[in-house]
């Protein structure tokens, strides 16, 4: 069955989709104290933005929802009293810049940070061996190290909700759907596309090995950063006549330049999916029409339905608290990500709260990362928080620290994505975690490091 999920987007930057919206009423808080009891304590989060450069359209939308949901989630008296505070610091997605920002973000006030949030994967390879020493959880929300989904060598570092390997695991089933089966991939040629960086990188281990194995012609093609100038990578493309291309940009410049490229050439954009940082909206209305029947994949859905969603447009943009100047865009693609990333943060500090006695105090980052590590976010606790359907349910344990390991499926029609799939996981989950604890333990031994024993 297919969903349709629309969005109002860009008023004043791209074309605005206009589409009647009915507020659900005022979200029920989550926290289980009153609004007017506060106490003194409070906890830090930093905001390690990215909402200038060639990546601002991503990280605006993201990193907007993160404050939109602490300004929220105060408005509601906090997590059980305790009120969140918060710093920002500019990254423009840069390494360099980021860990910059990690060590500037890293104290305020004699509190320090428990998590980090890159939106990068470049940045998160800058800081991650700095985890543990600093005793802080990189939440890596769909992007970064993917081996760092093996709690047990990385047991400050989560992928959750769900990695790389993962992603395009799935795209590679689709396609494997579209052509009639498994045994109808042979012979047939896929390109990845991708940004010239870690992040552009980051699926190669586990798409290589797959098309191995089902005899697909697999071409690697990389373009530099920004990814503005693309003629030649897709003249190749037309040389090289593939089956599919696989997309892996960052930044709605470079994204939307792959459509009108692919028009240009004559390839079809219905053989076209886009990674999840390709796949909102932002990247979409720049090709205008030769973005149409573009595939994306997403690990939260679009939406202003949900009823959290809907309540935060209410009481925090309705009392001018919002973080975005354009508030169109509160449930688009990068908002919601943005939101279910922050929803997890507070998640995780709710039950650090519960695990070691301290509900209505500040957690350490020791015990910020047990409760990140239990989170189990089932579709009832979602529903709960008021995003079920949002995201894919998922749980968190001491060895796998990925969650649900699923993506839908969208397609862009020139004015909003359609679902094209519920929420879908590789065809053997088995061996994309193989894979990621094979490189695991390659890491541990090349660095002396004794994995973590999760049964003692």
């Amino acid at each position: 069955m297919i969903k349709i999920r629309g969005k109002k987007m860009l008023k004043n930057v791209y074309k605005r989709l206009v589409s009647s919206f009915v507020i659900l009423g005022s979200f029920l808080a989550l926290f289980a104290i009153p609004q007017h009891a506060y106490s003194e304590e409070s906890q830090y989060f930093p905001i390690a933005s990215s909402r200038v450069g060639p990546y601002s359209a991503m990280g605006t939308g993201y990193y907007g929802a993160q404050i939109d949901y602490m300004n929220y989630v105060n408005m509601n008296g906090g997590v059980n009293g305790v009120m969140l505070t918060w710093q920002e610091c500019e990254t423009e997605y840069n390494a360099v810049k980021t860990v910059e920002c990690y060590q500037r973000l890293l104290e305020k006030d004699g509190q320090r940070i428990v998590v980090f949030d890159t939106l990068g994967t470049p940045g998160a390879y800058a800081v991650i061996n700095r985890m543990a020493e600093d005793n802080v959880v990189l939440a890596q929300y769909g992007y970064g190290r993917t081996d760092g989904a093996d709690g047990r060598v990385w047991p400050w570092v989560f992928n959750a909700a769900s990695h790389y390997w993962s992603q395009i695991a799935v795209k590679l089933k689709f396609m494997a759907e579209i052509e009639g089966g498994i045994d109808k991939m042979a012979g047939k040629k896929i390109v990845h596309l991708h940004i010239d960086s870690a992040y552009g990188r980051e699926p190669l281990p586990a798409m290589r090995k797959i098309c191995e194995d089902w005899g697909v012609e697999l071409i690697e093609i990389s373009i530099p950063p920004p990814g503005l100038e693309q003629q030649s990578q897709w003249l190749q493309i037309r040389r090289e006549d593939p089956d599919w291309v696989t997309f892996w940009g960052a930044g709605s410049g470079m994204n939307s330049t792959a459509m009108t490229n692919a028009a240009r050439v004559g390839f079809p954009r219905e053989r076209m999916m886009y990674v999840t940082f390709g796949a909102a909206e932002e990247d979409m209305y720049p090709a205008g029409d030769s973005a149409v029947g573009t595939y994306a994949v997403a690990n939260a859905l679009p939406g202003d339905e949900f009823p959290l969603v809907a309540a935060i447009k209410e009481q925090v943009y309705g009392s001018g608290k919002g973080n975005l100047a354009d508030d169109s865009r509160v449930g688009s693609v990068y908002w919601n990500r943005g939101l279910g990333a922050a929803v997890m943060w507070i998640e995780a500090l709710r039950i650090a709260q519960e695990m070691h006695g301290k509900v209505g105090k500040a957690v350490t980052g020791a015990e910020f990362r047990d409760g990140y590590e239990s989170l189990n976010m089932s579709n009832e606790r979602l529903g709960e928080i008021g995003i079920e359907g949002m995201v894919a349910p998922f749980s968190i344990s001491c060895e796998n620290h990925e969650g649900a390991g699923k993506f839908a499926v969208m397609q862009w029609d020139g004015e909003k994505f359609n679902q094209v799939t519920d929420w879908e996981e590789p065809l053997d989950p088995a061996f994309i975690r193989s894979l990621v604890e094979n490189s695991a333990a390659k890491f541990a031994e090349e660095n002396n490091i004794t994995p973590k024993d999760c049964n003692a």
